[in-house]
């Protein structure tokens, strides 16, 4: 089947912190705060390239590349050869493309057409993500060259702030879209996926190896849980709302809570012909790409029966409905069509920086038609407000990056939350539906596939009215990380909560947790106990997973040392 960090960080690019120390939680779910790293101290170039370049096919061809792309001279430094990696790393994707790009003029089935296609936009996306991450390193790298020439004269060591949730946010997604390639091949007869596979290994792994490398230099990794710097003292945000993450900037805040009418709109949407265009659709494409500004569409209430790619170069696009309910966008792509599961969207969107505001995204493919997604998201920072989402089998696919949810309704069968976003929803209703015959209905699949992502569900504040026997998620890859706090839950969560995908599989290394949930199936009493599953007990726990820590929303506001609140209830 398909199933497949928060406030500002300290990047010592000469030198770490010398002393940091570890803790563990009252529920022994290893959580740790800092402890001693000796990263620049211990520090070996050979040893290095050697992780840079591990499990690639020719390890003397990396080591190659990384001194091809090496642009510290003859000295090595933990940044530079992580630099140099990347590059080399872009390199490798961008030439997967090409490869790719060959296999386009030859003759496939439909599914095996689509899959591939779908390959090629997941490695632009890769190829995307690591270029930012790229730029940020270089960036980062050139201000501490400045930073230590000043402290230099005052004999000390330089100390530098870096977006450390960007680059963990953006190579947690370029390490994941390859596996979202491969996927598109179920139900074809594997022959190309062979091939396709065989080009993408040696980027897979080199991503994972960046990402690695890249935790190694700021943090201690631990085994699932959240990373060290989840447990800081966090300042309150005065200026801060507890509607709305704390990264939307206030003008967005406003458009978001006003009227359509009091709001400046762009374009309007219409499918009686009074306004500019009756689709969806044709807003979208003639909205300016790489926007800087918020660009809002207004849609009219209605039925519109359309899929919608809104692509990557499409950013800081705002679309605002009439409510749930009334702006309606449906249609019924599945995969018993000869449909990827990432491509039966009848929304997607992938362009920076998207809201979207009181509108329906439906699929009525129904439940005989399997994979079947209402709303795919690989949009970075995006926000979705009183909106809904309704299908049966993989309704809201939270494929990547970013992602903010509040008040939103979230209707389906199978595993209808699922992906490998760092998504938070907040006061979301979520409802069951009825699954075919010995199905079981399953609320998330997560797909966190290395230790090293800061991906993962949060859910918080939320109600499950579950009117089908329930269960709250399911292990989609090996580190899967869901949690559920002070949501309610209805009599039909069953009482182990949580269901295996097969056997054992991710059971010790996947993070589940439940925190001061209520209602009738919120008892704790039955659940699961496997090694990977945590009754969280203390708030320092449950405050890594809100929307201040989890999504890193401080490291994304335009000046430094912005403060925020946590979003804990209680």
């Amino acid at each position: 089947m398909k199933k497949m960090a928060a406030f500002a960080i300290f990047l010592f690019i000469l030198t770490l912190a010398p002393s940091l120390q570890a803790a563990s939680s009252e529920n022994d779910a290893s959580i740790p705060v800092a402890r001693p790293t000796s990263v620049i101290h211990n520090f070996s170039a050979e040893a290095w390239m050697e992780k840079a370049c591990a499990g690639v096919m020719n390890r003397e061809t990396c080591v190659a590349s990384l001194q091809e792309h090496h642009d510290g001279g003859s000295r090595h430094t933990p940044a530079s050869i992580l630099t140099a990696a990347m590059r080399s790393t872009l390199k490798e994707a961008r030439s997967a493309i090409d490869t790719m790009t060959k296999f386009t003029a030859l003759s496939f089935s439909y599914r095996e057409q689509v899959a591939v296609e779908d390959c090629k936009e997941l490695l632009d996306f890769s190829v995307s993500e690591l270029a930012w991450s790229l730029a940020e390193m270089n960036m980062v790298r050139a201000r501490a060259a400045g930073v230590a020439q000043q402290q230099q004269q005052l004999q000390g060591e330089p100390i530098l702030e870096s977006s450390e949730g960007n680059l963990k946010a953006w190579l947690s997604a370029a390490l994941s879209n390859q596996d979202t390639c491969l996927e598109g091949f179920e139900g074809t007869d594997r022959h190309v996926e062979k091939f396709i596979r065989g080009s993408l290994k040696q980027v897979t792994q080199l991503i994972g190896n960046v990402l690695a490398l890249y935790t190694e230099l700021h943090t201690m990794p631990f085994r699932g849980t959240p990373s060290t710097r989840d447990h800081r003292p966090v300042p309150v945000m005065t200026h801060s709302s507890p509607e709305f993450p704390d990264w939307m900037v206030q003008s967005d805040r406003k458009a978001v809570r006003s009227n359509p009418r009091d709001m400046r709109i762009d374009a309007v949407v219409a499918l009686d012909g009074s306004g500019h265009f009756r689709t969806i659709g044709d807003a979208v494409d003639r909205a300016p790409p790489h926007s800087i500004r918020r660009y809002v569409i207004f849609i009219k209430k209605g039925i519109y029966r359309e899929n919608i790619d809104l692509k990557k170069k499409k950013t800081n696009i705002m679309l605002v409905g009439e409510g749930i309910g009334q702006t309606i966008v449906t249609g019924n792509r599945n995969f018993m069509q000869g449909w990827t599961t990432f491509r039966t969207a009848t929304f997607a969107v992938s362009g920076k920086g998207f809201i979207a505001r009181d509108i329906t995204f439906r699929n009525t493919a129904g439940p005989a038609n399997h994979q079947a997604v209402a709303l795919r998201v690989d949009s970075d920072q995006s926000a979705f407000y009183r909106c809904s989402m309704e299908g049966y089998q993989d309704t809201l696919y939270a494929h990547s990056l970013r992602q903010f949810y509040r008040e939103c309704e979230i209707y389906g069968t199978i595993d209808y939350i699922f992906g490998n976003g760092a998504a938070v929803f907040q006061n979301c209703k979520i409802h069951t539906r009825v699954p075919l015959p010995m199905q079981k209905v399953t609320i998330t699949a997560q797909g966190r596939k290395s230790p090293h992502q800061s991906t993962g569900f949060s859910i918080q504040d939320s109600f499950v009215y579950a009117t089908q026997p329930t269960f709250l998620g399911r292990p989609w890859k090996e580190y899967s990380r869901t949690v559920f706090m002070n949501t309610y839950m209805s009599g039909s969560v069953q009482p182990r909560g949580w269901l295996e995908w097969f056997g054992n599989f991710g059971l010790g290394t996947l993070w589940y947790g439940e925190y001061k949930n209520y209602g009738p199936g919120a008892s704790l009493s039955g659940r699961v106990k496997w090694p990977g599953y945590h009754i969280i007990k203390d708030a320092a726990t449950a405050r890594f997973f809100t929307v201040g820590q989890f999504i890193d929303g401080g490291s994304w506001l335009p000046a430094t040392g912005v403060k925020f609140t946590t979003g804990l209830s209680n």
